[in-house]
């Protein structure tokens, strides 16, 4: 049995598989232009983000329909059962099917026909956080904002991600306000390729509870100091981090400098089929390559659910907490 742990930063079209994508191809009538399923997994190499992201946003042709959603959700949820995970607080990008003519109810209540029943099917608890492109227009993140209001009863919170370079965080300042009076919670990520200043920028102006990546916080000891008494929670994604060639190796990491800085990481796999590992792959990954023992191992799933949005069940999270406190490595 795994180590139980929490997933806070997985963005849901990142789990798609090539399997899964040839399949919804074929049931949509959709024209993929490789081959067969080897040939797509062959172009899973990138050189960095924006290499990435080309794949990632031609791939989501394929999904087009409620039930493609639910599936996708349960692919996901079934395999991050079987890695350990007991709570996921995952992302979507509504932006990018809104563009293709599919609509949010589309998205959300497909993924929702998942997520619904994930405790009962998976033993999986589920948040759902919407996220802005920041590579898109500020008015377009109010607009995308807006056509989720009448689905915020299964929505958590709001994200930012896509191409994070020259898109720094104060452009969305406004939609972040909208967020924060719709009680909503507020994520972003921020020091993945941005420098350090997009952290701090995140936290000042969007007034973020969480920063997703984070790892060039090194470069700044006073916002290490920050983060520390503040106690603002890092979703680190290691194997993404070597996948887009963030760190060289896996074993140059910074986490284990970050652990000892005393700043509060957790460990997530950010986009799954396409960086090699699902929660638990990064969790045994780390553990080899970085030489983290059980007890560094273990603060870190315990890290995960002291950082998930779970205020509205503390109870909740306290059973989780034994659950990690109890694990027989």
């Amino acid at each position: 049995m795994p180590l139980p742990k929490a997933e806070l930063h997985l963005h849901i079209e990142g789990t798609l598989e090539p399997e899964l994508a040839f399949e919804l191809a074929a049931r949509n009538g959709v024209a993929l232009p490789y081959a067969d399923t080897d040939e797509l997994r062959k172009a899973y190499q990138f050189e960095d983000l924006q290499s990435f992201l080309n794949l990632y946003y031609e791939l989501m042709a394929v999904l087009r329909t409620e039930r493609d959603f639910e599936d996708l959700a349960n692919a996901y949820l079934a395999r991050a059962a079987a890695q350990g995970v007991r709570h996921a607080e995952i992302f979507f990008d509504p932006q990018a099917h809104l563009a293709r003519g599919v609509g949010m109810g589309t998205v959300v209540d497909g993924l929702w026909r998942a997520l619904g029943g994930s405790e009962a099917e998976h033993g999986i608890s589920t948040r759902l956080i919407l996220c802005f492109l920041r590579d898109e227009s500020a008015e377009s993140a109010l607009e995308t904002l807006e056509a989720a209001k009448p689905y915020l009863d299964r929505i958590t919170g709001v994200g930012l991600d896509s191409a994070e370079v020259g898109h720094p965080p104060v452009k969305f300042r406004e939609v972040y306000e909208a967020a924060a009076a719709l009680g909503l919670r507020r994520v972003a990520h921020a020091g993945e390729e941005g420098p350090p200043e997009y952290i701090t920028e995140a936290l000042d102006v969007l007034g973020v509870e969480r920063v997703d990546h984070g790892l060039r916080c090194m470069e700044d000891p006073a916002l290490v100091e920050r983060l520390v008494r503040e106690r603002i929670p890092l979703t680190l994604c290691p194997l993404s981090n070597v996948r887009l060639r963030t760190v060289d190796v896996l074993a140059d990491h910074p986490l284990p400098a970050m652990l000892d800085a005393g700043l509060l990481c957790t460990v997530n796999s950010d986009d799954p089929a396409y960086f090699g590992g699902y929660a638990g792959d990064n969790f045994d990954a780390v553990g080899v390559a970085l030489g983290l023992g059980e007890e560094r191992l273990r603060e870190l799933a315990r890290n995960s659910f002291v950082a998930s949005f779970l205020e509205d069940d503390e109870e909740r999270r306290a059973r989780y907490l034994a659950e990690v406190d109890a694990y027989t490595f």
